[in-house]
């Protein structure tokens, strides 16, 4: 299928898509923010830049939270699910990249201490599932820290 916006529409449209202080990401902020959470933005940590550059970093808990955009994320729900009609294959390439680089960072994370939380667009969507998703967000950033650091237990 031929796509419906000429070539320089479609640039324009795609150049207004944000990385960073998206709808759903400034949502999650406020959420947090006003149950007292105090975070940084965009990766940056005491020691430098994360990777993968999460959303919010909460360093003295070790605690991540990225903001995933359901189609760009390839999420399992509806839209995430629907993928373009028009050059498939440079977009189902671009989002399996995307998914593969998204395990990849969050690996590295919890190979270097940190936990990790993925928030995705549909969950803010849903005014029934925005006080679950609160409570999930507190539970997550007042839940136990991860013990397991590397050390293990001596008996």
């Amino acid at each position: 299928m031929a796509d419906v916006f000429t070539r320089e529409q479609r640039s324009a449209n795609m150049s207004r898509i944000r990385g960073k202080d998206t709808k759903p990401e400034l949502m999650v902020r406020r959420l947090l923010h006003a149950r007292g959470f105090r975070y940084r933005l965009h990766g940056r940590a005491a020691g430098g830049q994360l990777p993968g550059k999460p959303d919010l970093v909460f360093a003295s808990r070790r605690k991540v939270i990225f903001v995933n955009g359901c189609f760009w994320h390839s999420h399992h729900c509806k839209v995430g699910r629907h993928g373009p009609s028009s050059n498939v294959e440079f977009w189902e390439a671009k989002r399996a990249r995307t998914v593969e680089r998204d395990a990849a960072a969050a690996a590295a994370l919890q190979q270097a201490g940190w936990e990790v939380l993925t928030v995705w667009e549909c969950e803010l969507k849903k005014a029934s599932g925005l006080a679950a998703l609160q409570d999930r967000l507190v539970a997550f950033l007042d839940g136990p820290q991860d013990p397991d650091d590397g050390a293990q237990d001596a008996q």
